[in-house]
């Protein structure tokens, strides 16, 4: 939908004008805009004639509808999960690409079981405790990502804290820490993991995330995360922040061989 929002800001067409072409109220409308419904496929391609795409733009954006409409693995937790993050779990999954910031905890697709059952068991989680093996399940499947023909190409960067920070315990952590190091080794062509360490300047912002796709039609996207909610990020100026933001800590977080040894020393420490 955000091709489709520029597309008519650039022609001077009023969303009343798309209502009434379409056939649908303000109400739909407004869902559809604001990324919280579907058009039907025969309204999309009276909207695409609307706008005045070129056949090549018409097919991909068909094409997303589709994807859009299918049922991804994330569809089977819509009742444990509410509708943004069901969102971004199917952006995760189409994404080719994705960079982060993690100054709290391990990043969720590099964590193990044990430590993803500690952290949803933690006093601060906010979810119910008969809810941890569904939202544990749902973790693990988002990491065979890693696994696939072609796998997501992931940078992260960690905090320092986040290393220390003994998640379930000394055992979890350090077992946690190794398991960081397996990855990094195991999939060096397509993982880089990079630590800020403490001796850095302070990124005041718990996660964030900058999703990339296969086409170069779809925009980098943005997911912002705190500990009681989650935002896409649409917005052109608000995601260039967020690269700039990443470029930033990048600038100051240690390099792969670096990271990977102060892992190593910090699990290495644990008793």
């Amino acid at each position: 939908m955000l091709r489709v929002r520029k597309r008519a800001e650039a022609l001077g067409v009023k969303a009343l004008t798309i209502q009434k072409s379409l056939g649908i109220s303000s109400a739909y409308w407004s869902q559809v805009a604001n990324y919280r419904g579907v058009l039907t496929e025969e309204n999309l391609r009276k909207l695409l004639d609307l706008l005045e795409f070129d056949t090549e733009e018409r097919d991909e954006l068909l094409g997303l509808r589709t994807i859009a409409k299918s049922r991804g693995w994330w569809n089977e937790y819509s009742a444990l999960f509410n509708d943004e993050l069901i969102r971004f779990f199917g952006l995760e999954d189409g994404a080719v690409s994705i960079r982060s910031v993690e100054s709290g905890v391990i990043p969720g697709l590099l964590q193990t079981e044990d430590y993803i059952r500690a952290l949803l068991s933690s006093p601060l989680s906010t979810g119910r405790p008969t809810e941890i093996g569904q939202r544990t399940r749902a973790r693990l499947q988002r990491q065979r990502r890693f696994d696939e023909p072609e796998p997501l190409q992931l940078s992260v960067i960690i905090g320092q804290a986040a290393l220390m920070q003994q998640i379930g315990g000394s055992q979890i952590q350090q077992e946690q820490l190794r398991h960081l190091l397996r990855l990094a080794d195991q999939h060096s062509g397509t993982l880089d993991i990079r630590v800020q360490p403490f001796t850095g300047a302070s990124l005041n912002a718990s996660t964030f995330h900058l999703l990339d796709f296969e086409s170069p039609r779809l925009p980098t996207l943005g997911w912002l995360e705190t500990a009681i909610y989650g935002e896409t990020v649409y917005d052109h100026k608000r995601v260039e922040t967020l690269d700039y933001l990443y470029r930033r800590v990048e600038s100051i977080a240690l390099d792969r061989d670096e990271s990977a040894r102060l892992i190593d020393q910090i699990a290495s420490r644990i008793v």
